[in-house]
């Protein structure tokens, strides 16, 4: 295989060595399945001709960015060829006249961010991980992030989409101009496939101007049931700020302890609340969600007082969830969402499961999106306590589901996760997906074991319901 591909990407473009299998065998779940090999892609010809020869010789392919998924959907648990798009990290074109931006799908988030903010205009979508995660992979996933409250998530903003077919065609999905109805919304279907459906290679984006003004308010409660109730009450008051951040006791305890965000005594909870806009607005809106959070219950609440007092807020908030590592070494990851309205049950709910099961539960997240980080945390090699936590999981589900939620918010379904899809969507909602995976992909080669089925990794995987 590997002379194969040395044909199509060049020597030096694929490794086969053990400590490169080994090195793009996992992402942030932890759990790991060695490759056959990796190889690294420079445009949508190589990567066409890849997938026709994985046709030929049926072999799987599985599509990487940077590894920083939460799911598992970039692990390589049937081996194959890991295709890492890294170093197509072009900026094609900033159309300034047309809010767009262009860019392959190895450009890193954060430097695109960067990139269209020099000339004036704004990239909504901020996941946590935007220094590492790359736009192809944000696409595949629809990613989100804190911002995601005001201005939605990745899906929102993708115009087009160059993209290659399992079977190996280059195509076009979407359109470059504001508007199209031209037969199916393939854009919409490719994003958030997780790479199932085709390997992204390319997207064109929606940008619109950035924002005059920023304000970053911090508001600390007592417990996180009574931050969500004034989340719901900033909702219910048609507040709309860019971000509304719930962060636990838990979390703020491993991020330096309420003595970094200078919080009051008896503080076990706070929301990190952005407004942004035209100065006189922002000054309104941050009035406004000052006098609900005290409304509400909130010990205190106040801006940050400085871009730099800011900027360290929220690079605390970034750093959660590598932090929770200090509380236990197994880290159960779940990002469930559920109706606005439904946060504060769903945190009681939460705090629930923590005292019916006997294990730690350490939540953040975008709660104006509904959005909860749910860290089941324990340590694996205690046996009952594992088991306690993985039935805390069907719990939290279970919860969610009841009350109008859904299972995954932003990390999407990749191996940890399928289990638990047919839940959500029904038999009749698994069997139309499949269709559309069959229809794409007849040969089933392009990142197999992802989303419909528990995939049964090769060679020594870790749990895969894990994060180390």
């Amino acid at each position: 295989m590997t002379r194969d591909l040395e044909r199509i990407f060049g020597r030096g473009s694929v490794l086969d060595s053990p400590a490169a299998r080994l090195a793009y065998s996992y992402d942030a779940t932890g759990m790991h399945c060695e490759p056959d090999c990796v190889a690294f892609a420079s445009g949508a010809a190589e990567v066409g001709r890849l997938l026709r020869l994985a046709n030929e010789q049926g072999f799987p392919v599985v599509p990487r960015g940077a590894g920083t998924g939460y799911t598992g959907g970039s692990v390589p648990v049937e081996g194959g060829v890991v295709l890492v798009t890294e170093r197509m990290r072009r900026i094609v074109e900033i159309d300034e006249e047309n809010l767009t931006v262009t860019a392959e799908a190895g450009v890193v988030t954060g430097d695109l961010h960067k990139a269209v903010e020099r000339v004036g205009l704004f990239y909504p979508p901020d996941p946590a991980s935007m220094d590492v995660c790359t736009i192809g992979g944000n696409v595949a996933e629809c990613a989100g992030g804190p911002r995601a409250f005001k201005y939605g998530v990745t899906r929102n903003y993708v115009l087009q989409l160059e993209a290659v077919l399992p079977t190996g065609e280059l195509f076009l999905a979407g359109a470059r101009t504001v508007k199209s109805v031209a037969g199916y919304d393939l854009a919409r279907l490719l994003t958030g496939s997780e790479g199932t459906l085709a390997v992204i290679t390319k997207a064109t984006l929606r940008l619109i101007p950035k924002p005059a003004t920023v304000e970053t308010l911090l508001c600390a409660f007592a417990d996180p049931v009574a931050a969500g109730r004034a989340v719901a009450a900033v909702v219910k008051e048609r507040i709309v700020p860019c971000t509304l951040e719930l962060v636990d006791g838990e979390c703020i305890r491993c991020v330096g302890g309420p003595a970094r965000f200078g919080l009051p005594e008896g503080a076990r909870a706070l929301l990190l609340v952005e407004v942004d806009g035209e100065p006189q607005a922002v000054a309104a809106a941050a009035a406004a969600v000052r006098e609900v959070c005290l409304r509400c219950g909130a010990l205190e609440a106040k801006t940050a007082g400085s871009p730099e007092a800011a900027e360290e807020l929220w690079q605390a908030r970034r750093s959660i969830s590598p932090a929770l590592m200090q509380l236990a070494p197994t880290k159960i990851n779940e990002d469930i969402v559920v109706p606005r309205s439904a946060v504060p049950e769903m945190l009681a709910r939460l705090a629930q499961v923590s005292r019916d099961r006997r294990v730690l539960i350490a939540t953040f997240g975008h709660v104006g999106d509904g959005n909860l980080h749910v860290n089941i945390m324990c340590d694996e090699r205690d046996l009952d306590e594992l088991a306690r936590a993985t039935a805390a999981v069907e719990d939290v589900f279970a919860a969610t589901l009841a009350l109008g939620g859904s299972v995954s918010g932003e990390h999407g379904i990749g191996v940890t996760k399928a289990p638990f899809l047919p839940r959500e969507i029904g038999e009749a909602g698994i069997a139309t997906m499949l269709a559309v995976k069959r229809a794409l992909d007849p040969n089933g080669v392009l990142n197999p074991g992802k989303i419909f089925v528990r995939a049964r990794p090769r060679g020594g995987a870790a749990d895969d319901s894990h994060s180390r």
